[in-house]
């Protein structure tokens, strides 16, 4: 049996009754359920149509997300969460960079790393190299004045979290930032780079080993394993090409906002809804949403 979720962007609800409908009974479904009204509905199937993805296609002009997985075990145990883009709106270091006047070059080396044309490794060694001599403080000036919350986090993790998962962040960005995003929004554990600072300002070097795909897949293998869980038990989500190691691994897989390199690798694709899609599609229904 399978679960077909369709979801839209909270802000801007599209979900109609009449789509939900169109699709169950087109492709032979059971009831539907609404999670959400106009926002996130389900039914079950007993297989998987050939022209899935062109459903998928036809439906994203709607604002539409349609996500197809096995009902069984979908409700998980873990969450392994990206940072930047994912947990919440910006890239860390961009932000940085345009407090040390190096703005639009880091930029555009992290879109091409974040889409896979570059080698994490040496094009987080250039961004760091380009912010030497900046001061320490700006870490906590852009903490308290550029950084906000991808929506829907704050519910993602206190919902899970409520029904017995575990949260760990892990991000090929900055400790400085990781630490503040997981206890503000309730992880358990958080892992990421280190920016070295000497006299109170950034060398322009980053601490080794540098976390990157790898690492994130380690991370995946390692706290699972700590717990006594299968990979399959895990929800991974994340929007880079350096995420699609543990996205690949996870029993879901969630690919949110994600480059167009990145989202075609993986199954569950979120391009309209919020961080609240990953409830959704575990079959919680908003009223069950923890505060």
């Amino acid at each position: 049996m399978y679960i077909v979720t369709l979801l839209s962007n909270p802000k801007n609800p599209t979900l109609t009754p009449a789509t939900v409908d169109a699709l169950r009974n087109a492709w032979g479904g059971g009831d539907a359920q609404w999670l959400a009204p106009d926002e996130a509905a389900e039914f079950a199937i007993e297989i998987v149509p050939e022209n899935r993805w062109d459903v998928w296609s036809d439906m994203q002009p709607m604002g539409v997300d349609m996500v197809v997985q096995p009902a069984e075990g979908r409700k998980k145990k873990m969450l392994l969460a990206d940072m930047d883009s994912t947990m919440i709106e910006q890239e860390c270091i961009d932000e940085l960079a345009d407090e040390a006047g190096v703005g639009e070059r880091v930029k555009d080396i992290t879109a091409r790393a974040m889409n896979g044309e570059l080698d994490f490794e040496g094009a987080l060694k250039e961004r760091v190299g380009l912010l030497k001599g900046l001061d320490e403080a700006v870490i906590a000036h852009v903490l308290a004045t550029r950084i906000t919350f991808m929506p829907g986090g704050r519910a993602l993790l206190s919902t899970m979290k409520a029904n017995g998962a575990y949260a760990a962040l892990v991000s090929g960005g900055f400790t400085a930032f990781t630490q503040n995003v997981a206890g503000e929004l309730g992880f358990d554990e958080n892992r990421a780079n280190t920016l070295l600072v000497e006299n109170g300002v950034l060398t322009g070097e980053v601490g080794m080993p540098i976390l990157g795909r790898e690492a994130k897949v380690q991370a995946l293998k390692e706290i699972s394993a700590r717990l006594g869980l299968t990979h399959e038990d895990v929800m991974a989500v994340g929007d880079g090409a350096n995420d699609l190691g543990m996205l690949g691994l996870a029993g879901a897989g969630v690919a949110l906002h994600a480059k167009p390199t990145v989202a075609a690798e993986c199954d569950i694709r979120i391009n309209h809804g919020d961080l609240s899609a990953l409830l959704y599609i575990q079959g919680y229904a908003k009223d069950e949403f923890a505060a």
